[in-house]
């Protein structure tokens, strides 16, 4: 007899179907497909407007770069992970006179494409809670985060379940954690909410082209995990003493903000800041991992702030100080180099050229010995060839070296001779980098033949050379690639880098009498000279007074791989010196035959006609700088309606007027910034921008007042965009329309 088992009974004595919901599991199931036919189509949706995006982002790149990390900030309305819309909506740049519509503007040439900003989120989006019960709810996805602690047959009990738009949030930020071009980076925080939010949460640096483009709370706010900080302030005119001194650019609200908000921050590059000494010490208290700090052309500080960072940041890695002003106030003047830790540094790179007061030199060769990483070592002019022997013999790892004075000061045994200086630089095989030579003694030049030949990168730029000083060195230099140096080497010396060094990708030729009415040694025939030889070349500043267009469409023609073309021709409106045409043709050459050209400086006899050649091929400009150029204003017109890229224009000493300027009106919101110095500018046509402009910040540095009022004229012009609006450090010189 077949004996039937019984059945369980719950506590009430009834079977456990009596008390369940009579659902068939078909039903669940169906539900279950449903979800999952959900999640499919999301993923497909999100896919196809990340395409979207990606195929955009060139166009979007051409505007600002607050227009592409922060779309809510030019919308009406906030994107959203929709699947019943392919294309979300921050993928439209419609720009709206509201006052969200503000954005900083973006700087390329140099370096990272991804500033900060900050975004109004409201809505948590992707929520739902993963209990995983036995009833459960629709979503039945693993937490793959938490695991699945799922307990058993039936309704199971203990598990967690994530929402399957949580589960797909974590697996986007794992794969973000691995895309690091920033131009990838901007496309992807486009497609919608949940990836915005995702790409803010795994981007490690920040890059901010204007320190007043945006405020230092928006940006934290927004990126929480950042490790590195870009950080840039004043205009590059700085660099040639046309930005006022005071005029800002203050990194102090900065440091305040990023201490609380990235305690794990490791590294900081700053460009054209003031800096004080309080902010370097803040910077050693707050950041227990600090590593890498980076000062280039900054200003504000002196030795007692180098010195908070040597004694306070355990684990530096880096300190670069490059073409920054150090004070000199004597009661300032701190030995620095001995705050480093006594022990075994991790140093890699130390960089204080720019540093031209004395310094402990046997705490420096401490220093060096007991910095086994150390790759990158440059001095002060105060370093002579006898303490450069001794540093070297300690760090023969070196691969970059900057040589500081290169000359001798003799102790009691005499002046060091070449052949043991030669020793030493036969036992550094591993330097492929020399810079220094500030104020070289020409005799000690042959001590570096042993090295010339590895080397791809040499740094003349402070070396009053002749071309018989220079070509014995550079004929050794076959593997060159990047090559600074000043014109006094002449015609002949450039033949020589010629004849000699064809894998030249950069080449600087600065001028040792920066004079407009100086006779500068190079011409156009040493130009010529290296397009022949050069023909790898990808960018080139060249500073001279004579020129011709011959040499200019040569260079077009050997030199199409050029990405930068900086002709500096010193003196106002200097024509071809054979022909004594305007240079209109041979720079309307290079933006017609270099077709990767992003960056173009142009100056001597220049009509419209050259401008209209580069608003009709420059169409992938970014950075143009004008100088002593023009003879109307339609050549900013022809500029601002064919150059659609264009980021940054530099603009002095040129006869542009407000009727040149106000041509740029439906262009300046795609610009990261205009400048333009002592033209033809009046306050009306800046108020004028001003009010049909409202979102941008618009500076103007008057030197002196009309008596007309109105017709005032404006000396500096500064424009740019901004998410903060005007900045409330602006000093008395400075009138913020």
């Amino acid at each position: 007899m077949c004996i039937r088992p019984v059945p369980f009974l719950s506590s009430s004595g009834h079977h456990p179907s009596i008390l369940a919901p009579n659902k068939p599991k078909t039903e669940a199931k169906k539900r279950r497909k449903k979800n999952w036919e959900g999640v499919r189509e999301r993923e497909r949706e999100n896919k196809k407007a990340f395409l979207f995006a990606q195929s955009q982002s060139s166009s979007l790149l051409r505007s600002n770069h607050y227009l592409i990390l922060f779309p809510q900030c030019h919308m009406s309305t906030s994107p959203s992970c929709s699947s019943s819309s392919p294309i979300p909506q921050s993928l439209t740049l419609a720009s709206t006179s509201s006052s969200s519509s503000s954005s900083g503007m973006r700087d390329a040439g140099e370096g990272s494409d991804s500033p900060p900003s900050e975004m109004s989120e409201d809505g948590s989006g992707g929520s739902g809670d993963g209990d995983g019960g036995g009833g459960g709810g629709d979503r039945w996805m693993p937490d793959l985060r938490g695991g699945n602690g799922g307990g058993g047959g039936g309704g199971g009990g203990g598990g967690r379940w994530a929402p399957p738009d949580q589960v797909l949030e974590n697996v986007l930020e794992s794969v973000l954690e691995f895309l690091t071009a920033a131009r990838d980076r901007n496309a992807a925080s486009l497609v919608c909410r949940s990836w915005y939010r995702a790409e803010a949460q795994t981007r490690r640096e920040l890059f901010i082209g204007n320190c007043y483009a945006v405020s230092p709370r928006r940006a934290v706010e927004r990126f929480g995990g950042v490790r590195a900080v870009v950080l840039k302030g004043k205009p590059r005119f700085a660099d040639f003493s046309l930005v006022p001194y005071g005029w800002g650019a203050y990194v102090s609200p900065w440091v305040a903000a990023l201490g609380p908000a990235y305690p794990r921050l490791e590294r900081i590059c700053l460009k054209r800041m003031t800096v004080s000494n309080d902010d370097l010490a803040l910077i050693a208290k707050s950041f227990p991992l600090f590593k890498e700090l980076s000062l280039v052309c900054c200003d504000g500080f002196s030795t007692l702030g180098l010195a908070a960072i040597a004694e306070r940041c355990r684990h530096l890695r880096v300190l670069d100080l490059i073409e920054d002003y150090i004070d000199e106030e004597e009661d300032e003047l701190v030995d620095w180099i001995s705050k480093f830790p006594e022990s075994n540094t991790s140093l890699e790179s130390l960089v204080f050229d720019c540093v031209s007061v004395p310094f402990n030199f046997e705490a420096l060769e401490a220093l060096v010995a007991r910095s086994p990483a150390m790759r990158r070592l440059r001095m002060n002019h105060h370093v002579t060839v006898e303490q450069l022997r001794r540093l070297m013999a300690r760090a023969p790892q070196l691969t970059h070296l900057g040589t500081g004075a290169f000359r001798s000061e003799p102790g009691p045994g005499g002046a060091l001779s070449v052949t043991e200086l030669a020793t030493s630089f036969v036992a550094s095989r591993s330097l492929i980098c020399l810079s220094g030579f500030r104020d070289v003694n020409p005799e000690y030049l042959p001590a570096i033949h042993p090295v010339c030949a590895n080397l791809t990168s040499l740094n003349f730029s402070f070396a009053n050379l002749t071309a018989e000083e220079l070509t014995p060195i550079i004929r050794n230099c076959v593997r060159l690639r990047t090559f600074w140096v000043l014109d006094t080497v002449g015609d002949e010396g450039l033949r020589a880098v010629a004849e000699t060094c064809s894998d030249l990708r950069e080449l600087r030729v600065f001028p040792f009498d920066a004079t407009e009415d100086s006779e500068g040694s190079v011409s156009d025939v040493g130009l010529q000279a290296i397009s022949e030889g050069c023909r790898k070349l990808e960018s080139i500043l060249y500073f001279c007074q004579r020129m011709t267009n011959a040499a200019v469409i040569a260079m077009s023609k050997n030199c199409s791989d050029l990405v930068t073309f900086r002709l500096c021709i010193m003196g106002r409106h200097r024509p071809d010196r054979i022909t004594g045409e305007p240079m209109d043709d041979g720079f309307g050459a290079i933006v017609m035959n270099c077709k990767k050209l992003t960056r173009l400086s142009v100056s001597g006899l220049l009509t419209d006609k050259a401008f209209a050649y580069i608003g009709k091929y420059g169409k992938l400009i970014k950075t143009l700088s004008v100088a002593f150029a023009g003879n109307s204003d339609m050549s900013l017109q022809s500029v601002f309606e064919g150059c659609t890229r264009l980021q940054k224009l530099e603009v002095r000493d040129s006869p542009f007027s407000d009727k040149g300027l106000l041509s740029g009106l439906s262009y300046f919101y795609n610009m990261r910034f205009l400048w333009m110095n002592s033209c033809r500018l009046t306050m009306r046509g800046c108020r004028d921008v001003a009010q049909q402009m409202p979102d941008l910040v618009v500076e103007v540095m008057k030197d002196h007042l009309d008596d007309e009022g109105e017709m005032e004229t404006v000396d500096k012009l500064y424009l740019y965009r901004s998410l903060a609006g005007a900045r409330n450090d602006a000093p008395s010189f400075v009138n913020i329309l």
